[in-house]
């Protein structure tokens, strides 16, 4: 979103969030609830959702607890009334929405063969219509009040192919496309659409893969930094791309991986 910042901004101004309402979708997991802290810290009011009703209480509880103004909310994505409701609540409590981060998605790891239509469906209707849905939903929104921010997590699988997570690469690709798409169309209405491609980050869903030796092994050599993400080492890129400083970048894919894509390390 454009503000008029004068000649010589600060650099307070220029990523500060104050006034702003944000959306997090996966508010609850590893990365989405350091988003909800990291957005709440720059001054923003946080909406966080989730379909874990405990994560979610957790994370809601801990924002309030230190002042932060939070509400929660479950959310099923799969469920297109769930997405447009969670949309028009936010709206009702704040009177608002300019910034949406889609977070939020599914995996199973299967061979390709093995893969059903179950959950084909499943993995695509959280990851890609419902994160479809929830822009378009948020973009109606943003449009009514003069511009806004859409922040989609992405995947290195948008960049590179893994074993065993043939849909889910497949949406992340997709997303990585609407990504454009949603840039393009929106662009008139004052709203950036951008992506964050995390590599391969430490969170409580992955512990069990950096705790396997050959898991580990593998990862580590192929991440110039030779360690794990931290899911703060995120919010940089995210809270630029939610802030004022980036009001001229929209369609973008910013890939926050430790060096993976440079190539790795040599042998």
């Amino acid at each position: 979103m454009y503000m008029d910042l004068g000649e010589f901004p600060s650099v307070e101004n220029l990523f500060s969030l104050n006034g702003r309402v944000a959306m997090i979708t996966g508010a609850g997991g590893g990365i989405g609830r350091v988003l909800g802290r990291g957005l709440a810290s720059a001054g923003a009011a946080v909406a966080l959702c989730d379909v874990d009703d405990f994560s979610l209480t957790d994370v809601q509880r801990e924002l309030s607890s230190r002042g932060y103004r939070a509400m929660g909310l479950k959310l099923d994505l799969s469920d297109q009334t769930s997405v447009f409701e969670s949309v028009r609540k936010v709206h009702e409590n704040f009177g608002r929405l300019d910034i949406l981060i889609n977070c939020a998605a599914i995996n199973k790891r299967e061979p390709i063969l093995e893969v059903t239509q179950t959950t084909f469906d499943q993995i695509v209707s959280v990851n890609l219509r419902g994160l479809f849905q929830m822009s378009q939903a948020a973009a109606r929104l943003m449009k009514e009040s003069g511009g806004g921010k859409i922040v989609n997590i992405g995947s290195l699988n948008s960049e590179m192919a893994l074993k065993n997570v043939s849909v889910y690469g497949a949406t992340k690709g997709a997303v990585k496309q609407l990504t454009m798409a949603m840039a393009l169309e929106w662009a008139n209405d004052d709203i950036q659409v951008n992506c964050v491609i995390p590599g391969f980050i430490s969170t409580p869903l992955s512990r069990p893969v950096w705790e396997d030796e050959t898991k580990s092994e593998w990862m580590r050599g192929r991440i110039a930094a030779r360690r794990p993400g931290e899911p703060q080492e995120l919010l940089g890129a995210v809270i630029y791309l939610c802030a004022p400083a980036s009001s001229y970048v929209t369609g973008q894919s910013i890939i926050v991986d430790g060096g993976v894509l440079a190539g790795g390390t040599s042998w």
